[in-house]
């Protein structure tokens, strides 16, 4: 394996850890923006989606333009479903959800995603078990690892081992402008059971979107288009649930602040450039490869929190990150291990397929051989009557007197 196939291998690994650094990003905003500056969820959602829709839509178009098939009425209604899957349902009912029980709740219920993302990914037929292989024991130990270790990350504390201390915390500084929302935060109280099936709902939800994505790119595969089109979607559906819940001016008011960075980051940033980047990860490597990467996102969490809002690391923290890198590195020499055997069974499939087509031209060949050589002793016998026949007639012209 040459320096440029290991280069062209990591490009989807890279793209990936990519992905879910600025979606940890997109955490801190929503924190940021929700719980210290008091703005509403779902009308962030519907702006994300909005802006994100603004930038693709036009670098669509100029990108694509010369390549791009004509859109069928079947690629449209695939992408009001995604848009519908992976935007509207998982990003409001993780909210909901979020609302009813607690934020670092919701958050570790994500890790969810992997396991519904494999076993969706098997009915579908997009993955296969093998569970009798080492590929497929790899990847589903891998799956379950990340999972186990994003729970530990979540739940365990341990003793706490920050080995940095910063003194801040953005968040406080913010809270102080807004006083009464840390007190409405603290006597909120929810319904547990609901809350969970709201959370797993959106993993489910999610998860259906990364197998919808990869149908997606398979009937049209145009990265650029395929998002705009998606986000157009997720962006009016997410209005037209928000319009509905809160009408206030003032929640949909932006300005100079928190809400307005946080609409642009998760927009343009997260749901414009990233779901591009997804999207082409999906394609060249499958909807399992991608959601494998979901929990990678809690570590950065963990991170970016001890260093901008003074939050404090545990050795939790460390034990269930190096769980998750386990479970990526198995997960991730599966797939290795299952893409080589593919491409060898590929390989000897040409070679089969090449050895017939040699046989053949060579039968062929022979053939037009025989041909030519039946065709040359035939010429031969033709000129040999026609000279017998030119002789008869003369002789009997002759003998006639002619």
């Amino acid at each position: 394996m040459g320096a440029g196939e290991v280069v062209q291998g990591l490009k989807p690994v890279a793209a990936m850890v990519v992905v879910q650094v600025v979606f940890a990003g997109v955490n801190i905003f929503y924190k940021l923006a929700v719980v210290c500056d008091g703005m509403d969820m779902r009308v962030l959602v519907a702006y994300r989606y909005l802006f994100a829709s603004a930038v693709l839509a036009p670098l669509a178009y100029f990108v694509e333009r010369k390549n791009r098939t004509k859109m069928t009425w079947r690629v449209v209604m695939l992408s009001f479903v995604c848009g519908l899957a992976g935007g509207s349902l998982a990003q409001n009912l993780y909210i909901s959800g979020m609302k009813l029980t607690s934020a670092t709740f919701a958050t570790a219920m994500t890790n969810l995603i992997p396991a519904v993302t494999f076993l969706l990914a098997v009915l579908c037929r997009y993955e296969r078990l093998a569970i009798r292989t080492a590929a497929g024991q790899a990847k589903l130990a891998g799956t379950l690892l990340g999972v186990g270790g994003a729970m530990l990350l979540t739940f365990y504390k341990g003793a706490e081992v920050t080995p940095w201390q910063t003194h801040l915390d953005v968040a406080a500084a913010l809270q102080a402008r807004h006083p009464g929302l840390a007190t409405a935060a603290g006597d909120a109280t929810g319904n547990r059971v609901m809350g969970s099936m709201l959370v797993i709902g959106s993993c489910f939800f999610y998860a259906l979107w990364l197998i919808l994505q990869a149908k997606l790119s398979r009937e049209y595969p145009f990265h650029y288009t395929s998002t705009a089109l998606m986000c157009v979607m997720s962006g009016a559906q997410s209005a037209a649930f928000a319009l509905c819940f809160d009408r206030d001016a003032a929640q949909w008011h932006l300005g100079l602040d928190i809400r307005l960075l946080s609409v642009v980051y998760s927009g343009v940033l997260a749901s414009g450039v990233m779901l591009v980047v997804l999207s082409w990860c999906v394609k060249r490597r499958g909807p399992l490869f991608a959601s494998v990467f979901n929990p990678l996102m809690l570590v950065v969490v963990a991170v970016l929190g001890s260093l901008l809002l003074d939050e404090k690391m545990h050795l939790g923290t460390l034990l269930g990150g190096a769980l998750i890198v386990v479970g990526l590195y198995a997960v991730l020499w599966g797939k290795g291990r299952e893409t080589a055997v593919e491409a060898a069974k590929v390989g000897d499939d040409n070679q089969q397929i090449d050895v017939v087509v040699v046989v053949v031209q060579q039968q062929q060949a022979a053939a037009a051989d025989a041909t030519t050589a039946a065709q040359a002793c035939e010429e031969p016998s033709d000129r040999t009557i026609a000279s017998s026949l030119r002789h008869s007639d003369s002789y009997i012209h002759r003998s006639c007197g002619f």
